[in-house]
């Protein structure tokens, strides 16, 4: 593909009594990217670009994710493809008019060949990024400061990185892509475990090393090995690709190039010490905004839904976590409650007080299906428990998390004023006035009115603005980057 562009020549048969008529220059928006042929069945892929289905067929035959064309960034995500019938028509329009023939699909063979070869260019015109390609930054731990006092973060707010025993670290500042490419593709699994196990170290805490190794071919290969039947060659990819996502400018890159569906696999059948690292790389994909709706369409909700009763507390914890910034998105929160996760989420709480759960229970009372499903599972009855005198003295970040979906459950209409009247909630609300900031004063307010005055069955409100309201009650620090 490189910076030269190729002219294609594309066959053209024409019918009878046509013969002299010259056909309109061939647009660009017809030629697959990759075989540089007009397209016969087009279909659009996540990242917003069209190509032919025989070509993706043969580039999933041959485990290739190619980069994005047209100078875009990261590689193109195959896991999901819809026939683009518009461009279709076109095509076949421009055909008609230019009494060319329409194209006919490749068969299986011919767009094997054509991949195979653009494979063998890429792998000519890429040359390995060194140090010099990327900024150069002295390496730090990431230590999570909080900025608000009101409420203290969780226990992480961003996904540690994963390194070896001290005695393997490796003084390396940059990488050699060609030499470790073919180990990490070896048929031997000990060439491709030692490849997997410098790659994991040098990424532990080297920016430049992390923004190195985010390239489709690394990560084609190492997506490969995170489904891996071996335990050391599964858990070392999965903690690699946990270092690789910590870089920001990675995270998008990384669920564009078909990650969710391993790492929700792993998730519900992968080696104990795998799952707490497909957690955590879930949690750190998810603090991106542009992959919020994108992880919770690829199914990862239900597997972390399921990972928050695991017996490893940093399966629970990064399961919540990744949950947590997951339902800051309406349509991840409705379909978080489909689930059912208002129900299983009020269990925890009422025998935990998990803060990271309360976090989820949060922004659900800001969406009204989520509201609606609390308010039948007893969350202000359960919530007015909490917040009484003396039962959430230990930890305040649980209090105002609390009171946060209080705020949010009352604009829940009568339903709710008559739950809070019968869980005594004016008294508790009015024990806790003195306890709060400004912000919580404000909230506190809003309850009491509704508890005291008549009000209407379902409020309008603006869902967007009240959870932006709510999170800045305090968990500010979940929103550092990583």
């Amino acid at each position: 593909m490189g910076n030269e562009r190729q002219r294609w020549r594309i066959p053209f048969r024409r019918s009878k009594g046509a013969q002299n008529h010259v056909p309109d220059a061939v647009p660009d928006e017809f030629l697959c990217s990759l075989s540089g042929l007009i397209m016969a069945d087009p279909v659009i892929v996540i990242s917003g670009h069209t190509f032919e289905r025989s070509i993706l067929n043969a580039c999933s035959s041959l485990s290739f994710t190619p980069p994005i064309p047209c100078g875009g960034t990261g590689v193109a995500d195959f896991s999901v493809v819809i026939p683009n019938l518009a461009l279709k028509a076109a095509i076949e329009n421009w055909c008609r008019r230019n009494s060319v023939d329409p194209p006919e699909p490749l068969d299986s063979r011919t767009a094997l060949e054509i991949v195979a070869k653009l494979i063998d260019k890429l792998q000519i015109l890429e040359l390995p990024r060194t140090q010099s390609d990327v900024s150069i930054q002295s390496s730090e731990e990431f230590v999570a400061t909080t900025t608000s006092s009101a409420t203290p973060p969780p226990s992480r707010v961003c996904p540690s990185y994963y390194s070896l025993p001290s005695s393997c670290e490796a003084e390396v500042s940059s990488i050699d892509e060609e030499e470790l490419f073919p180990d990490l593709t070896n048929p031997a699994i000990d060439k491709q475990e030692e490849a997997l196990v410098r790659l994991r170290e040098l990424s532990r805490t080297r920016k430049p090393i992390r923004d190195t190794l985010c390239t489709p071919r690394l990560l084609s290969a190492v997506k490969s090995l995170i489904t891996s039947k071996h335990q050391a060659l599964q858990v070392n990819a999965t903690a690699l690709l946990v270092n690789i996502s910590l870089e920001n400018r990675n995270k998008v890159k990384i669920v564009r190039s078909g990650f969710i569906q391993p790492l929700v696999e792993l998730l519900n059948d992968g080696f104990p010490e795998s799952r707490d690292h497909a957690a955590s790389a879930l949690f750190s994909l998810s603090t991106d905004d542009q992959n919020k709706a994108a992880i919770g369409v690829l199914g990862a909700l239900p597997p972390l839904l399921q990972a928050l009763s695991s017996d490893s507390p940093a399966t629970r914890n990064d399961a919540a976590l990744a949950l947590y910034h997951l339902s800051m998105v309406e349509s991840n929160r409705v379909k978080l409650t489909k689930l059912g996760a208002a129900q299983i989420l009020l269990a925890m709480v009422k025998t935990s007080h998990m803060l990271n759960v309360m976090l989820v229970l949060r922004n659900l009372a800001c969406s009204p299906d989520g509201r609606a499903a609390m308010l039948d599972g007893g969350a202000v009855e359960c919530f007015m428990e909490l917040l009484r005198c003396g039962k959430t003295q230990s930890s305040s970040a649980v209090r105002n998390s609390c009171l946060s979906a209080v705020y949010g459950l009352s604009y829940g209409g009568r339903r709710f004023k008559g739950a809070a009247m019968a869980a005594g909630a004016e008294e508790v609300m009015m024990e806790l006035l003195s306890t709060v900031n400004e912000r919580g004063k404000e909230m506190i307010r809003r309850v009491l009115n509704v508890v005291k005055e008549e009000v209407k069955d379902e409020e309008e409100v603006n869902w967007e603005e009240l959870l932006d309201m709510n999170q800045g009650g305090g968990s500010s620090g979940f929103n550092a980057s990583c």
